[in-house]
């Protein structure tokens, strides 16, 4: 199964404040914040939704296709993605722009607060798929994941046009999209990908309740964050698949990233639904346990043990059929 994954490759900065946003905010002056955290780490890795969905995929096994714009500062990321098993043939290089950027904060209680730069993902609106099909023969299905909004649009509307099936990713670029992009995004989706939260932000903004959403895609997939995910298709009782067992908490950033790159892989294998996102809470398990989204190691027995003790034997023998990550 030919996927591409298109969005943001960046790279993130990540630091760690010692404490609660909640506790340095004042209940009656919400309308002009002015705040400064001291933090105590900082980490810089590498990051991007489409490049940590297209990652995760290689260490379970796949070649993705990686679709997105960089600068010329990204040569070493290039290296280190292709020796992982990902296609960055299709990747736009911009001679004005540097490779975009993600600076988080993260406080104890795992909430974030982030902002983004876009740099050279401002010209991914300038990607055309028709090429990227044409060099592989064809494709199976694209992710539109978040990027520069006017690329998300172009990308959905190529790919009704070509008649290729997309999976809509909206997730952080909800809040700066009106309600009618939101719905040219989602409308005719093969799945939709949210937490729960974006959820209620996709219905609010696009006046579409569960049902009429549930009208206008195939299959709706929700992470619910410690309590695992939910698939939900018309006219079929809610899936529930419950989490996959961490051995520690260390920083959220690419965990997401990381539940879909698992969904994925096991569509591309043709494994049902429950499988696919199991695989999904795994892969995202690992991101957890480290800081970055690209800084797990996926190894073939360690996953499949794990699968085993999450999810049953015959669970991971169906699967073991299938992955075979790429840290042997």
């Amino acid at each position: 199964m030919r996927i591409a994954v298109t969005g943001s490759i960046a790279t993130d900065h990540l630091m760690t404040f010692p404490g609660r946003f909640g506790d340095q905010l004042i209940a009656e002056q919400l309308d002009r914040v002015s705040l400064s955290f001291l933090v105590d780490d900082l980490q810089i890795r590498r990051g991007g939704c489409a490049a940590n969905i297209a990652f995760g995929m290689a260490c379970l096994g796949l070649t993705p296709i990686l679709v997105g714009a960089v600068g010329a500062d990204f040569a070493d990321y290039r290296s280190w993605l292709t020796r992982h098993g990902v296609d960055c043939d299709s990747i736009y290089v911009s001679e004005l722009h540097h490779t975009a950027r993600f600076l988080c904060t993260t406080d104890d209680d795992h909430n974030q607060i982030a902002s983004f730069y876009t740099g050279a993902m401002a010209e991914a609106r300038e990607i055309e798929l028709g090429p990227v099909a044409e060099r592989l023969g064809g494709l199976d299905l694209v992710l539109v994941s978040p990027n520069d909004p006017a690329a998300m649009l172009r990308h959905t509307d190529e790919a009704r046009t070509r008649g290729i099936p997309f999976a809509a990713d909206p997730s952080q670029q909800l809040a700066r999209m009106p309600g009618e992009e939101i719905r040219q995004l989602v409308d005719g989706a093969a799945y939709l990908f949210s937490n729960d939260y974006e959820l209620g932000l996709i219905q609010q903004k696009t006046g579409w309740s569960d049902g009429e959403l549930l009208d206008r895609v195939g299959i709706r997939v929700t992470t619910l964050g410690p309590k695992g995910a939910r698939i939900d298709r018309k006219g079929e009782p809610s899936l529930h698949v419950s989490p996959a067992p961490e051995a520690g908490k260390v920083d959220p950033t690419g965990v997401g990233d990381a539940f879909r790159a698992g969904f994925l892989s096991g569509l591309a294998w043709g494994l049902p639904l429950e499988r696919c996102a199991q695989i999904g809470n795994l892969t995202a398990t690992h991101v957890l346990e480290r800081t970055g989204g690209q800084e797990y190691e996926l190894r073939q027995s360690g996953f499949l043990d794990r699968f085993a003790s999450a999810y049953g034997g015959d669970a991971a023998d169906e699967v073991a059929a299938h992955v075979r990550c790429h840290h042997a």
